[in-house]
């Protein structure tokens, strides 16, 4: 069943570098809990997936060598390959690596419960919140906020819209156009 629309939208609210790392550092590195959130923090981060999208990958569907993740049901059914940065590669060879040494089964979810289940998208929306409050950010944190800070970050660091709109998986460019206009008015407005 699909979720209702919420009646209040809010701003996006795009996080900057300091609270990023931030998050990521909230998100301790001692259990195996702690390490597979800051892995899937990160491929949000890095990637800007929907967060359904970022729960469904398989280990088969990463490429470290070529730095990319592979995803089968993107939004309207559709399947892409998004790019992700050697920061990103690094963190989710580590998680890989842990994962490994536990023996998940092969065709669980690259991000699993302690049984082999997949994480589902109550959990992500409950833990970010907290992860927020240890890391002290005053904004309101969210998977899809983390697809924002990508956006923008691309669009900052002068990366063609076109390339931004098949990372996101936006079947129109002006989509994105749209969105990481918004992001750019929200921003400003927000100094």
């Amino acid at each position: 069943m699909a979720r209702p629309k919420p009646a209040r939208r809010f701003p996006p609210e795009v996080l900057n570098d300091q609270e990023v790392r931030a998050l990521l550092h909230a998100c301790r590195d001692r259990t195996l809990p702690e390490r597979r959130n800051r892995a899937l923090l990160v491929l949000l981060y890095r990637a800007g997936l929907r967060i359904s999208e970022a729960l469904m990958p398989h280990p088969k569907d990463i490429d470290l060598d070529s730095g990319t993740v592979r995803v089968l049901f993107a939004k309207g059914g559709r399947s892409r390959t998004v790019g992700i940065d050697p920061f990103a590669a690094a963190e989710l060879k580590r998680w890989m690596e842990v994962r490994a040494e536990r023996r998940f089964d092969a065709r669980a979810p690259l991000f699993c419960s302690w049984t082999g289940k997949a994480i589902t998208t109550g959990y992500l929306r409950r833990l970010l919140p907290g992860l927020a409050r240890s890391a002290g950010i005053l904004k309101r944190v969210h998977a899809h906020g983390l697809r924002h800070t990508h956006a923008s970050e691309l669009r900052t660091e002068g990366v063609d819209i076109a390339i931004i709109s098949r990372q996101l998986g936006h079947v129109s460019i002006a989509t994105t156009v749209r969105r990481v206009a918004l992001l750019s008015l929200w921003t400003t407005m927000a100094r």
